[in-house]
């Protein structure tokens, strides 16, 4: 009998994957990472055999997926922000909504040309300090995370996209311990009340460290506030990512930490609350 080609393993995987969400479209990417081809050569070339190795890592892969695995960590990238990341289960997987607090940090920067020291805490995959480097060529970027297998990925981010030059890595709890004064502060720290995280579903997968926010998700944004008293420039923009309902616990602390700043609530493509934004220095 002669092995199936690509187009015939399409059709039985999709079918295998039929309880999950877009069956077909998922057999065309992991059939695409197997091949190492893109999906538009996959459907040019539907004659084309797998071999017997090719065929095992389709079927380990597919298990993985079944079982719950996120696929970002089965091909080892993620798209974020218009670029392309490696993913570990050392770090959280980049999410669409985090793209609106690096679009606030690109339109300060824009209209704040001096600006030029920025923070990103809480780095993990790097996404953000990349995402603002490549951008800003100007930018100098300290990262920060509280793990060196995050850290070690992020650094293969910046190398991936050539700005290693702008980012100086560090493992630091919350702030670096240099006493750098920042321009810009971004900061998606784990903002998951500790009560919720049952009810993400990657739960398991993803770093239980880049998720738990404590008791009321704000353990860890209730201590960079504080800690940010005394590192922010006069003219200064903190962003705060949140958990979608805790927008107004959060702009309390924020107003609280910083009685004359300019606070600001912003929601994202869902309509739902994710950055505060705390601005220093406004007229």
């Amino acid at each position: 009998m002669p092995e199936p080609n690509h187009a015939n393993v399409v059709r039985g995987l999709a079918s295998d994957l039929a309880p999950v969400e877009y069956p077909h479209e998922l057999a065309l990417i992991l059939l695409a990472h197997v091949l190492g081809k893109p999906k538009t050569w996959l459907l040019a070339h539907p004659e084309t055999h797998l071999t017997a190795r090719q065929q095992a890592q389709l079927d380990d892969l597919t298990t993985r997926l079944k079982a719950g695995e996120p696929l970002p960590y089965l091909l080892g990238e993620q798209d974020f922000f218009g670029l392309s990341f490696k993913v570990t289960p050392d770090v959280l997987i980049p999410r669409p909504e985090t793209e609106l607090l690096v679009q606030l940090a690109l339109d300060w920067l824009l209209r704040h040309d001096a600006a030029a020291s920025v923070a990103d805490i809480g780095t993990g995959s790097g996404c953000i300090a990349c995402c603002l480097a490549v951008h800003m060529p100007s930018l100098r970027v300290a990262a920060v995370d509280v793990s060196d297998k995050a850290l070690a990925v992020a650094r293969q981010n910046a190398e991936r996209h050539h700005v290693s030059n702008q980012i100086h890595f560090s493992n630091a709890d919350l702030l670096p311990e240099d006493g750098q004064l920042f321009d810009l502060v971004c900061a998606n720290l784990p903002y998951i009340p500790s009560a919720k995280l049952a009810e993400v579903n990657t739960l398991g997968f993803e770093p239980l460290l880049a998720l738990d926010g404590g008791p009321d998700g704000l353990v860890l944004i209730h201590r960079l506030l504080e800690g940010l008293q005394v590192r922010l420039n006069s003219s200064s923009l903190v962003l705060l990512e949140i958990e979608s309902s805790l927008g107004p616990e959060t702009l309390s602390l924020a107003k609280t930490a910083f009685p004359h700043a300019s606070v600001g609530l912003h929601q994202d493509l869902a309509g739902l609350d994710r950055v505060v934004s705390i601005e220093l220095g406004v007229e």
